[in-house]
């Protein structure tokens, strides 16, 4: 096959694994790595090495980086308040306990030297945020368990690469008579490196954007310009020290004052997903099938001590006297999938041990696909029903953030509350909270659009954003923030003036504002005086014999709003003035009913 067409087949199969991974709920790793293997031992579609020649590890390596950055950018120093010390525990001596429960079991099940098992022990102890995020995302723990995990899953990894960096040296110097001080000279000259150019790369790059020295054009180029130019220096002057390098610098910028950063992280978020599913594909593509078979039982043993044994041991060990829950502990430790870093480095380090000819050292990649393969199987299908049996699962995300407190949205609210519907009201005016309290309404006191709300407001288990604040701008401008989160398509707003303009130039675009709720000629404040003729909240059950048309004709648009329909599988439709709503027998019609409207 050729070059360029096998490039292309690449691409569009990783979409494709992506695609449908979203239409069924699981973790794409699961189709990237089958397509991998089809293609690649499978099928013989695909010869990787030949493709990509000497290119290939540098651009493992630098997506990886890539990856690691965009998982950084997301660790708010704040979160450590309460998981902090769990996640120290976990990313140290909760990770050499997992190493040396793996080093062992792998040292004895499969036959490896003990220099290659605890290599394997320290690589195997990374989890990553390329299977950590779309887990969550299914998964839907509570936010105190998905910081966790998430933290562990960004910072363990470049920690996981030192220590099988230092592994990785010890294995050298015994092959080269090389002193064990020198080990562990390398090992501190790699943090040290790491570290420093982590924290200039990152403060030299937030200066740029906090200074407005930069085009917002070329803030997304220069992120990864930065990036790939501090991991390229990183490694080159200290072996597998670029990974640290990154991950220093995400947490540093994302960390300092008056820098914003979320169109930087909106667009490395998409390049991570094309970057993931890429690496994915041609790892996977990579596996020997015969070294895979020669593992035989001995990986599968491994698998069950790394998800029955390593990782609990090590996960009720590092949380002994946190604020974690028994349950909490039980779903802390049933989760942690091995991922792409994982992938990379087993295969960088197994081609580096290959070189110096180290025995049985070309068992190390599908040792450790196996293991990612079993643990994101394995975890994928059973972690979302544990979470919801042990009771630490936030419900589906079918909720609704409100932007505003005042009336209108508090009897909104309390429509959706009464059918089942999770709300969050998000008011800058304390009267409208109290109110919205009063009415046992969940709320938020703050501008949702200040740096405390991307820290504070907790929208787990929402699906979507009601924009019922009576000021358009304020609706127009929510939908703009939330848009990235819930989807345009999760984001509704109310009509205004502007809406009934008869050119375009008048009107804002529908990109900006979502879907407008209701009907074009109701607005916030025809809603209000509805509200103040103190409506009732009327729920009508259409059958087959009292269908949609009847409720139409029994109800005056002078006096009674559609507000929403809950169709028989429980979900959610709003009437908008894009989409005709024609509820079917069988649906509930939530409504507000007054005798009279006054003018």
């Amino acid at each position: 096959m050729p070059d360029l067409l096998t490039l292309g087949l690449i691409g569009l199969l990783g979409f494709a694994c992506q695609w449908l991974a979203w239409r069924v709920k699981l973790p794409a790793i699961l189709f990237l790595l089958l397509t991998g293997i089809l293609i690649g031992p499978g099928f013989q579609l695909v010869d990787v090495d030949a493709l990509f020649g000497n290119l290939l590890f540098p651009f493992i390596s630098l997506s990886v980086a890539i990856i690691l950055f965009e998982g950084s950018l997301t660790l708010k120093l704040q979160e450590l308040k309460d998981i902090g010390t769990t996640v120290r525990n976990m990313v140290t001596y909760g990770a050499l306990i997992n190493a040396l429960v793996t080093t062992i079991a792998t040292h004895y099940f499969i036959g490896l030297s003990w220099s290659l098992s605890a290599l394997f022990g320290a690589i195997m102890v990374v989890t990553g945020p390329t299977v950590i995020m779309p887990m969550l995302r299914s998964v839907k723990p509570n936010s105190k368990i998905a910081k966790a995990l998430r933290w562990e899953g960004i910072v363990i990894d470049p920690l996981g690469a030192l220590l099988a960096v230092l592994v990785f040296e010890w294995i050298v110097a015994q092959q080269t008579s090389a002193s064990v001080g020198h080990v562990f000279m390398v090992f501190g000259q790699t943090i040290m490196l790491g570290v420093a150019l982590g924290v200039a790369a990152g403060y030299c790059f937030g200066l740029l954007l906090r200074n407005h020295w930069l085009p917002d054009y070329l803030h997304n180029y220069a992120a990864i310009a930065f990036v790939g130019a501090a991991f390229a220096l990183s490694n080159t002057l200290m072996h597998e020290s670029g990974l640290l390098t990154v991950t220093v610098m995400g947490i540093w910028l994302t960390n300092m004052k008056n820098v914003h950063i979320r169109d930087i992280l909106n667009f490395k978020e998409t390049l991570t997903v094309i970057f993931v599913s890429v690496l994915f594909i041609i790892l996977a593509a990579r596996i020997n099938f015969d070294t895979l078979v020669q593992l035989g039982w001995g990986a599968v043993i491994i698998l069950i001590v790394m998800q029955f044994v390593a990782r609990p041991l090590k996960v009720f060990v590092s949380t002994i006297g946190s604020r974690f829950s028994v349950a909490e502990r039980t779903l802390l430790a049933w989760i942690g999938p091995r991922g792409i870093i994982a992938a990379a480095v087993s295969a960088v380090f197994a081609l580096r041990l290959e070189e110096l000819q180290l025995d049985n050292a070309e068992l190390l990649v599908p040792l450790a696909f196996s293991v990612i393969i079993g643990t994101v199987v394995i975890q994928s299908a059973t972690a979302r029903p544990l979470a919801r049996l042990l009771g630490v699962s936030e419900p589906d995300n079918e909720g609704y953030l409100i932007i505003g407190a005042n009336p209108v949205a508090v009897t909104i609210a309390k429509a959706l509350q009464q059918a089942g519907v999770k709300t969050l009201l998000c008011d800058s005016h304390w009267e409208n909270i109290a109110d919205a309290r009063m009415n046992e309404l969940q709320t938020y006191f703050g501008n949702p659009f200040s740096e405390h709300a991307d820290m504070y407001l907790d929208t787990s288990g929402l699906g979507g954003m009601l924009g019922l604040s009576p000021y358009h701008s304020q609706n127009t401008a929510a939908a703009l923030r939330f848009k990235e989160d819930f989807g345009i398509r999760n984001v509704y707003t109310l009509a205004s003036a502007e809406d009934e303009k008869t050119h375009a130039k008048h009107r804002a675009s529908g990109f900006y504002k979502g879907q407008v709720l209701f009907a074009e000629n109701i607005r916030y404040r025809d809603l209000r005086r509805m509200v103040r003729a103190k409506p009732q909240i009327k729920t009508t059950q259409l059958t087959e014999n009292y269908q949609f048309s009847n409720w139409q004709a029994d109800h005056d648009p002078n006096t009674s709003v559609l507000l929403f329909a809950i169709t028989k599988e429980k979900k959610i439709r709003f009437v908008t003035t894009e989409k005709n709503l024609t509820p079917k027998p069988g649906w509930q019609l939530y409504s507000l009913k007054v005798d009279s409207v006054s003018s």
